[in-house]
């Protein structure tokens, strides 16, 4: 019998609170919950997607968790070490282990730097590499690992598309040797036509290096390809955590439900009913109590008001935070 994989990442009730100082929206002393307890775990050579509408707050969780925000409670703890409370200077040489590739390649590239230097700023920043030429040499090997030339590295952003201008992002967060790269939606503000080209690269990549990956996306079609695990997050919280497989098969949760009857089908043949959900996400200034999904759920009771659903074990590996068990909730293809 396989041992279980180690765990590289590990995440407990983490909350990250906006305080609101007054205003056309809120009061002084109000906080935008825009997460609130999410827990989980990453498995080294994993890839664990996290996907929800705009405003859930996944990308929060990326930030948070690569301590690019400080969070306002919970822990994170990374490779055994407990980062919750690291000072920058402690982070230091924790950054070069885990790295993050942008959403938009056009905006998170310096275009007055060239590919080169863009790309070899990481080594630089964390003192490796040694000498002048040994960096250029590590450039080199990761532009090629994304499918560039070496000859790029004295191009700038500009004369480059998006799908290659995110190729250099992502050679950038490899350069460093990371053992965690969390992606934020790197794929969403990319052509069609080039998402599939991306999708796959990272795919590649995470199997030729061994990297653990925490994916961030709303698109179910691209988490489907990608991921080992989902988590599913609305208004700050994870209502459904499996793997990718059960998610998608036999969803728990009728929030999971509804995003994955936006999933197109390839087959013209196969007609699947859209789910529509009603209203828009609350806002995280004031989440309804309870469960926070109950007020966009059809299938919400008066007791999914009273009290907060845990997320609990429901069949091995798949947790789910509803009350109700007798749902017997549409898959998808």
């Amino acid at each position: 019998m396989s041992q279980p994989a180690e765990t590289l990442l590990e995440v407990r009730d983490l909350q990250k609170w906006f305080p609101v100082r007054g205003g056309l929206f809120g009061r002084a002393g109000e906080s935008v919950k825009a997460v609130d307890g999410v827990s989980f775990d990453v498995r080294r050579r994993e890839v664990l997607s996290l996907v929800g509408e705009s405003g859930s707050g996944k990308t929060t969780v990326g930030r948070t968790v690569l301590r690019l925000t400080t969070p306002t409670g919970g822990s994170i703890h990374f490779a055994g070490q407990d980062i919750t409370r690291f000072s920058r200077r402690q982070m230091r040489p924790i950054r070069q282990r885990m790295q993050l590739v942008f959403q938009d390649p056009y905006a998170s590239l310096n275009p007055r730097m060239t590919v080169g230097s863009i790309v070899a700023a990481p080594l630089e920043i964390h003192g490796q590499g040694g000498s002048r030429r040994e960096r250029e040499e590590r450039v080199a090997e990761a532009l090629r690992l994304v499918g560039l030339l070496p000859q790029h590295a004295s191009r700038y952003p500009h004369e480059f598309s998006g799908g290659q201008r995110q190729r250099v992002g992502i050679a950038r967060a490899l350069v460093t040797g990371p053992e965690l790269l969390v992606a934020d939606e790197p794929v969403s503000a990319l052509d069609v036509s080039i998402q599939a080209q991306v999708v796959n690269l990272l795919l590649e990549l995470q199997e030729r290096l061994g990297l653990t990956v925490l994916f961030i996306a709303h698109d179910l079609a691209v988490v489907g390809h990608i991921s080992d695990r989902v988590a599913v997050m609305y208004l700050g919280r994870l209502v459904e955590l499996a793997e990718t497989r059960a998610l998608f098969s036999t969803p728990r949760h009728p929030y999971t439900e509804a995003l994955l009857s936006a999933v197109p089908v390839p087959d013209p043949r196969l007609k699947r009913e859209r789910i529509v959900l009603a209203g828009d996400i609350p806002s995280p200034l004031n989440p309804p109590s309870g469960c926070v999904f109950r007020t966009r759920c059809p299938y919400a009771l008066p007791d999914c008001a009273k009290a907060r659903p845990p997320l609990r074990e429901v069949t091995p590996g798949h947790f789910k935070a509803c009350i109700r068990d007798d749902l017997s909730l549409r898959a998808t293809a």
